[in-house]
């Protein structure tokens, strides 16, 4: 397998390197707006594929249905009542971002595509997160760190905001940015061969 990730997520990296896989690294430079009532898992999904499939036609070898290169995309967002939450565009976005997610459980949506030369595979992880409240000086201060200004929903599980986290449900390495298990369960699937067509 000849792995790349379409990410420029330092987080991503580091998971994929923990998790013993050997890959480099070719971010995709994509238009990532929500498309108008596009629900939040269909957005995440649509954007893992999308990145994934515009490295791979970058990268692929032209005419070879052997072609060992498997192209990795990854997408997140967080859905606060009903809020689809990105990466906040600067500090009074971050604030609005936090004040949502404060003293609430919400829900981190990662979409995943890994692309080869012989199929697709794609899914989405799911982590129910809650906050404790939040006071104004507790974002003021958080939002001084820098921490939230390059995260979906404007923290890091794995920073400064797990003080105020008391719970879960489901995959923590979603909620840092790429779920592991399922990650490595995509992969292991488009490099499985297709089945043969009954005659």
């Amino acid at each position: 397998m000849k792995l790349i990730l379409a990410s420029a997520s330092p987080r991503r990296r580091e998971l994929l390197a923990q998790a013993g896989l050997k890959f480099t690294v070719s971010a995709a430079n994509l238009n990532e707006d929500r498309l108008p009532d596009e629900a939040a898992a269909a957005y995440v999904q649509r954007l893992a594929e999308e990145k994934a499939l515009a490295v791979w036609n970058v990268h692929k070898t032209e005419d070879a249905p052997d072609d060992p290169l498997i192209v990795l995309g990854a997408d997140t967002c967080v859905v606060s009542d009903g809020h689809v939450l990105g990466k906040p565009t600067d500090t009074a976005d971050a604030r609005r971002m936090l004040e949502l997610l404060s003293g609430r459980t919400h829900a981190v949506l990662t979409g995943l595509a890994a692309v080869s030369a012989s199929k697709t595979a794609r899914d989405v992880e799911i982590t129910q997160v809650t906050f404790q409240q939040l006071t104004d000086r507790d974002i003021a201060q958080y939002i001084t760190t820098g921490e939230p200004l390059d995260k979906a929903g404007a923290y890091a599980i794995q920073g400064f905001a797990a003080r105020w986290i008391p719970r879960i449900e489901g995959c923590y390495f979603n909620v840092v940015g790429l779920p592991i298990a399922r990650t490595i369960a995509l992969l292991e699937e488009v490099q499985r061969e297709p089945a043969a067509a009954l005659p």
